[in-house]
This record gives structure tokens, sequence and C-alpha cells, in this order.
């Protein structure tokens, strides 16, 4: 009786909000290691990357999944996308300060999902909780609201908690599609044109190299997560972008940037879409889209050095089936 009243009492303690309260604070305080320092390299004049050669997170590579960009500017460092934890962002400062003792002045955030943005708190951990980092209104919305945590917690889990010690830290600026930011001697253009991987994916343009950030609307080496996302507003947005900046240098969230980067990848993402549309128009199910989906040209000559390919392409698939039944019905 004694061992089952202590046990009732302590089920109670762990259920108290001030208990929960102490364990998050426990864990705020212990944080994971150190990243191993990864040499950045110059794309033009003024961008930088500092590269992501995976694609997903692991505890071997302590979520270093996606690429850190910065701009060195007449009026500081911009950094495009802060990487996915507290210690991805003090490394790619480590990293920033071997290129320029400049400050970073400003902070891009390219869209919701955590390993673009939860690096941010090492960003104002150095540079002040005023640091201006700016995303799209939604993006805003979702990172304080419960997408901030999720991603927060999904890091650590799949990390083996290597990222432990990473608060959410939001944006704290709007911007808008078409605003134009002036940094010394170089002007960033923001560009958003509707759903693609995300509802709120931002495209950011440095004018004078020619280079566009395209975050992950768009990816060199992996297949991208499509659950928030919409095949047919990707086409457009790739349509709309292009129109919009003309030839440049795009540069992926994943991957590695080139000047054919929307065209390869669109034609990837036609690979799937279109056979499930057919299959859609002709009466078939979703077992003969992704049998034709594997065939398909576009998509089996990319298919053995996708990253996730094996693992997602069924999800995949099935999405586009789906909206390819909304689209024809």
């Amino acid at each position: 009786m004694a061992a089952a009243g202590t046990a009732a009492v302590g089920g109670g303690l762990v259920a108290m909000p001030e208990v929960r309260l102490f364990a998050q604070q426990v864990q705020d305080f212990i944080e994971g290691p150190p990243v191993p320092d990864i040499q950045p390299e110059r794309l033009s004049e003024h961008v930088w990357m500092i590269y992501a050669k995976d694609g997903f997170p692991t505890p071997e590579n302590q979520g270093m999944m996606a690429s850190v960009v910065f701009v060195v500017t007449g009026a500081g460092v911009v950094v495009l996308d802060s990487g996915g934890s507290l210690q991805i962002g003090e490394m790619a400062i480590r990293m920033i300060r071997q290129v320029t003792p400049q400050p970073v002045v400003a902070v891009f955030n390219s869209h919701y999902h955590g390993d673009h943005w939860l690096g941010n708190h090492a960003f104002v951990n150095a540079y002040g909780q005023d640091l201006p980092i700016y995303s799209l209104a939604h993006n805003i919305e979702q990172i304080r609201g419960a997408e901030g945590n999720l991603w927060r917690s999904l890091m650590e889990r799949w990390t083996n908690q290597a990222t432990l010690g990473t608060k959410v830290v939001a944006p704290n600026r709007v911007v808008e599609h078409g605003q134009t930011f002036r940094f010394g001697n170089v002007t960033l253009k923001m560009h958003h044109y509707g759903t693609a991987h995300t509802p709120s994916d931002l495209s950011v343009e440095v004018l004078p190299d020619r280079v566009t950030y395209v975050g992950d609307v768009a990816m060199d080496n992996r297949i991208a997560n499509m659950d928030d996302g919409s095949y047919v507003g990707t086409f457009k947005y790739y349509e709309a972008l292009t129109q919009a900046a003309g030839d440049q240098l795009w540069l992926p969230g994943h991957g590695r940037p080139s000047r054919t980067l929307l065209k390869d990848y669109g034609e990837f993402m036609a690979g799937i879409y279109e056979p499930a549309l057919k299959a859609v128009e002709d009466g078939h199910g979703v077992e003969v889209a992704r049998a034709n989906v594997l065939k398909d040209p576009r998509v089996a000559r990319r298919a053995p050095t996708m990253l996730g390919f094996e693992s997602n392409i069924g999800k995949y698939v099935s999405l586009a089936y789906l909206e390819a039944e909304k689209v024809a019905f």
C-alpha cells in the first residue's frame, strides 16, 4: 500500500505545472555539443554559403541538413536562414567571423520549417534581442504557434538530443512580396508567389550579384517535403519568380546552386505530378499513379542519387494524386 501511495504521489508531482516548468528549465540549461566547423564557400561578390551536405537530420550530423547563406555588405552581414539549432547558428557565426569582422545586422527566414530558423537563437545571443529577423507574416504566426515548439522537439529527437538548449526565437519583423532592403552597397528584394513548398515561401534576390536564395522552393539533392505544399503552386511559383528575376544563380536551402535549378527540379516535380494527374483523369488509383511515376524518365534518372527518395516517394505521389483529384474535379 505504501509503495502504491508513493507512486500515486510521484505521478501527481510529475503532472504539476511547477515540475514541468522545472524540467523545461533544466532542458534549456543543458546544451548539446558544438557543431564542427564547415568552411564557407564564396558564390559571388557578396554571397557566401555554409554548405550542408546531408539532406536530413541525424545524430551524426547534429541536425546540419540545411545550408546557411550570408551576404557581406558595406553595412554588415545579412544571414539568409540561420540553420537548425543553437549550435549550428554558433558555428555559422564562427565561420562568418573568418570572412569578415563586420557584425550580423539582419536575418531573413525563408519559411517556418525549423531546419531553417532554429539557429536564430545563436544570432540574438551574439548580436542582441533587437537584431532584426525578417519573414513573411504567416511564417511568424506559425513559428510563434505550434510549429515553433514542434520543430524544436523534432530536431532534438532526430539528432538524439544534439540540439538541446535551442530556444524558439521567432522573426520580429514582417516583410511583404516586392519589398526591397538596402544594406550598404547591396539591395535585397523579397519574392513570394503563393503556396509552393509551404504557403509562405520567401525567396530573397541579391540584386547586384544576380543570386536568388529560394529556400526549399527547389532542391538539388533531395526530394522535397510536400506535406504543406502544392505541385501546381510550385510550377506557378517557378514561372513567376523566373519572370520577375530573370537569369539567376538559384541557391537552394538543400543542395548546390545552379542557373538551371528551377528548370531541373521543376522537371522532376512534373514527373511526379503529371502521371498522377493522368491516372486520376483515366480513372486509375494511386498505385497506378505510383508505378507510372517510377517509370517516368524525369523521375527515374534522378531517383538513384536523390536523398530520401525511397522513403518518401510513395507519400509524395499520394499527395500529388490528392491534389490532382482536386484539379480534375
